[in-house]
């Protein structure tokens, strides 16, 4: 071959199984150990062209009709000679056979590859040309490659990661066994390097780089509460995949800020959190957190994000908090604390009240509706005063207030109730929308939001009528104009809405289940694939992106930032 790459076989076409334009088989030397599934190989053409292919099935055979003729020529099943190269009474005619996917013409001649051709293995070079990672347009690291011996950086085009050619990425994967918070937060940091340095570099004040600020949700746990702080269990080994390999530094997030939830432990700092709680301290000290809370006239428009996960086919609750909002008696501007919105609940729910004459909202409603808001009654979140003059009052306005470019909010609701959560989370997605619709010159160009969890608001079981839920299809449907780029994260792929994942760009498969690999979703894998993606290792990650020609299979290395398991 010209590149003197490793022969391993030649193609192979038959009456039953023809080379296509698609597709072509090739046997190879059955001591060969080098070829994987994902693993890419070449074919030189008599046009001195050279067609790349990706190993998708793997097969061995024999000369033994049946298993039952294999029982016999080993001598009627005897095992007394097991370990002899001449176990068997008879020896058996054996090899291996590959089927492959086209990928890659270097002519774009998409004929069949002839019999008999020799097939070889890839040089790193022939690697990038075959996944069109030689001449990456806007890279940004995903994560390298370990094929044959050799490590390939994976490069995407970031303009289908997020804007303007193609937007968000959904990544799926079973809990503990995937990673999926690693990978993306991996993403994550690539994408504020990069885009800190060019931000950093420019000299030209009107020529900026993007302005790009990154919104994350924790809602799990304590490692996305150390973003800032240097994983001192990196190795040396691991930097240098970092620096050498992926061109990245092995470093935390840069200019992090947390929101912690008000609460009223003060051995905690007034907050509902699993941090750490020198973490935390050290962050009060650098000014670099703070503690948010809702009082009532900053809650009074948001009280439907409580009630996104509950039914309302009749559009009754709705009703109420749109009759709140208009300021309808007892509920008038002279109500302003969470004690004075509860005492006017009271008044109506009491029997033979008179206080909603003239209403069309039927008592039993406004008794449904006040029991599931008594529920929060007492929750640390809705005060009317925070702990210190520097708790915020207003999360979503202050995170716009105080966004400068490159970024990373991170906001915990990890402690929270789910339906206190999902009132959060709302809060910020609305007004994130909002902001992002009108912009102005203090509005960065583009937002990253990372969801973790996303079924607990897209899924398919949400009610239609979610507040959440239109505002994420909002999101994965116009959020590419807007500038709102969503990074979200679930277990089952399966689970979410279509809308929500038929317009993610970017997809990133982790371990999952064999009861997961049947649905839809997976139709488009081969069988192969499908059994390699519940056999997946922590931190493989199959990878979907329209500048990709194929599926990639790929790897990324541990955190760079603090983890506290």
């Amino acid at each position: 071959m010209s590149n003197n790459s490793k022969i391993i076989g030649k193609v192979s076409a038959t009456e039953k199984n023809p080379s296509t334009i698609d597709y072509f088989y090739f046997w190879m030397d059955s001591n060969n150990d080098d070829l994987s599934p994902f693993d890419v190989i070449m074919v030189e053409n008599p046009n001195n062209s050279v067609t790349y292919a990706i190993v998708e099935e793997i097969n061995h055979v024999t000369d033994s009709s049946s298993h039952f003729t294999s029982y016999i020529s080993s001598e009627f099943g005897s095992l007394a000679n097991v370990e002899s190269e001449q176990a068997g009474n008879t020896n058996r005619l054996s090899f291996s056979y590959v089927k492959a996917k086209v990928v890659h013409n270097t002519k774009n001649t998409y004929t069949p590859v002839l019999h008999d051709r020799p097939v070889c293995l890839c040089t790193p070079k022939g690697i990038r040309e075959a996944l069109g990672l030689d001449d990456v347009k806007n890279p940004l690291t995903c994560g390298y490659m370990e094929m044959y011996g050799n490590k390939v950086k994976v490069d995407i085009n970031d303009k289908f990661l997020i804007g303007p050619d193609g937007a968000h990425l959904n990544v799926s994967g079973i809990s503990g066994l995937a990673c999926k918070t690693s990978y993306t937060m991996f993403l994550l940091n690539a994408l504020q390097q990069k885009y800190r340095k060019a931000w950093e570099e420019s000299e030209d004040e009107d020529n900026k780089s993007q302005k790009i600020t990154y919104l994350v949700f924790n809602v799990k746990g304590r490692d996305l509460l150390t973003l800032d702080i240097p994983n001192e269990k990196l190795d040396e080994t691991q930097k240098r995949i970092y620096r050498e390999e992926l061109g990245l530094e092995p470093e935390p997030f840069k200019q992090v800020y947390y929101y912690y939830p008000h609460g009223k432990n003060a051995s905690r700092n007034y907050t509902q959190s699993n941090a750490d709680k020198d973490d935390m301290d050290r962050q009060f000290i650098e000014k670099n957190a703070c503690r948010y809370f809702y009082n009532f006239e900053s809650s009074r428009d948001k009280l439907q994000y409580l009630f996104a996960n509950e039914p309302d086919p009749t559009g009754t609750i709705d009703s109420i908090i749109s009759y709140l909002m208009d300021y309808g008696h007892p509920f008038g501007p002279s109500v302003t604390t969470w004690e004075e919105f509860f005492k006017a609940l009271n008044s109506v729910t009491i029997p033979g009240s008179t206080t909603l004459q003239g209403t069309n909202i039927q008592l039993a409603s406004w008794k449904k509706f006040a029991r599931i808001m008594r529920k929060f009654q007492s929750e640390d979140l809705f005060v009317d005063k925070g702990h210190e003059i520097t708790d915020r009052s207003d999360l979503a306005s202050d995170l716009f207030d105080n966004m400068n470019p490159n970024d990373v909010k991170v906001i915990d609701i990890a402690q929270l109730d789910p339906f206190m959560q999902g009132f959060v989370f709302g809060d910020v997605i609305q007004q994130v929308v909002e902001r992002m619709s009108a912009k102005d010159k203090n509005t960065p160009d583009k937002i990253v939001i990372f969801v973790d969890e996303l079924n607990k608001y897209a899924s398919t079981d949400v009610p239609k009528s979610s507040p959440i839920l239109r505002h994420l299809l909002d999101v994965a449907e116009r959020g590419r104009a807007l500038g709102i780029i969503l990074f979200s994260v679930e277990q089952f792929r399966s689970a979410i809405h279509e809308r929500v994942k038929g317009n993610c760009a970017n997809s990133a498969y982790g371990r999952t289940n064999f009861v997961e690999v049947t649905k839809p979703d997976y139709q488009f894998f081969g069988n192969i694939y499908k059994n390699m993606m519940t056999r997946l290792a922590p931190g493989d990650y199959i990878i979907s992106n329209p500048a990709l020609r194929s599926l990639v299979s790929i790897k990324f290395p541990y955190p760079t930032f603090k983890s506290n398991n």
